[in-house]
């Protein structure tokens, strides 16, 4: 929105050059989300409030979440917000992975947000079924999934790499489509099963958008992508203002939802957040790099896998309840604790997860 006249201007008055550089509009984007959040997130809440849009707790859950109660949930609207909001200021609207993120975050949102719509209307936990939402999300990953299969110009944005592996290289072909259909999918639901305390999803996801922004920036440089051995993805160093708006979006939204949360995130904001960090992931040809970053998520996403495997084979549950964090939580840990010990996890995963490049 911005760009083209901020272009205009720098024919005639060379301080505007500056906006030309991603590195410099990413800093603004994620300042441009950040104070977005900061700014409306008060009113926003209130406006939850008088609308009566409040979480929903599950009975089957942990005790202390009845204290809860109350709380206005769909606080991801005000994520999505800020994050469209910043994109539409300092993105390249030319870029077409620029467009494909924001799909991946507006379709999924609107899927999390009539998720949470359905479990207000009937005050049930429940909201929509399990076949209706990944048959959406089926859907909403195959357009890009196949969008980005057809408009490929180069090998390198259709094959796998692997971390440690220094010249393996695997192009995927057709089989592209549906390992990125996988992995979005797998992602949005991961994170989505990870919002389970307060700012137990937030936070690692700003983390591993950190990460994804970092080897954005590496992958669209031919210098810097040659000398890591990355593969060079003309183009793709605008997913920065992306994870810039994330990164701003998600502390701007861990203000107001930090323990004791005074507002929950809601599907429409982990969905669609896990959907965009899984699509920024096969964009830039890092899905093994996204899992260990997003450790955390993997694991909550395993654990359940785990126990409800487990209770159909053999009539026994391994966890005492699932994802991880209440099993944690009926362990006697606090949920501060909890929530941080996992920051701190994913933090040290993203650093590994960087380091395989100069490992290769």
């Amino acid at each position: 929105m911005l760009l083209p006249f901020l272009d205009f201007l720098a024919e005639s008055y060379g301080p505007f050059r500056v906006f030309n550089y991603f590195t410099f509009r990413a800093i603004l984007s994620t300042l441009t989300s950040l104070i977005f959040c900061l700014t409306f997130g008060k009113f926003f809440i209130s406006f939850l409030k008088r609308k009566n849009f409040v979480q929903i707790i599950r009975e089957v859950g942990p005790e202390k979440h009845l204290e809860k109660k109350g709380t206005p949930t769909m606080g991801g609207l005000l994520i999505l917000a800020g994050i469209i909001f910043s994109c539409l200021c300092w993105g390249d609207f030319q870029n077409r992975y620029l467009w494909s993120i924001i799909f991946l975050i507006l379709s999924f949102g609107i899927l999390g947000f009539l998720d949470d719509y359905m479990k207000l209307k009937y005050e049930s936990s429940d909201g929509i079924s399990a076949k209706t939402k990944i048959f959406w999300q089926i859907f909403f990953a195959s357009i890009i999934a196949i969008y980005l299969y057809k408009s490929h110009s180069l090998s390198q944005e259709i094959t796998l790499f692997l971390p440690f592996l220094k010249d393996f290289e695997l192009n995927l072909g057709l089989v592209f489509i549906f390992t990125s259909i996988f992995v979005i999918i797998g992602a949005s639901n991961a994170v989505n099963l990870t919002d389970g305390l307060d700012g137990l999803a937030i936070m690692p996801s700003v983390m591993v958008a950190g990460g994804l922004g970092l080897i954005a920036y590496i992958s669209g440089n031919i210098i810097f992508a040659d000398y890591l051995n990355i593969a060079y993805l003309p183009g793709s160093e605008e997913l920065l203002i992306i994870c810039g708006a994330i990164i701003g979006a998600g502390i701007g939204f861990l203000w107001f939802n930090t323990y004791p949360a005074q507002v929950f995130m809601g599907d429409v904001g982990s969905l669609s957040l896990g959907a965009a960090l899984g699509g920024m992931a096969i964009i830039l040809r890092q899905e093994v790099i996204l899992a260990i970053m997003g450790g955390v998520f993997v694991l909550e996403a395993l654990s359940v896998i785990i126990q409800v495997t487990s209770f159909k084979l053999t009539g026994k549950r391994v966890f005492k309840m699932s994802p991880i964090h209440h099993h944690f939580e009926l362990s006697g840990w606090a949920e501060p604790k909890i929530i941080v010990r996992f920051w701190i996890i994913t933090l040290i995963l993203v650093l590994i997860a960087l380091a395989t490049f100069r490992l290769r």
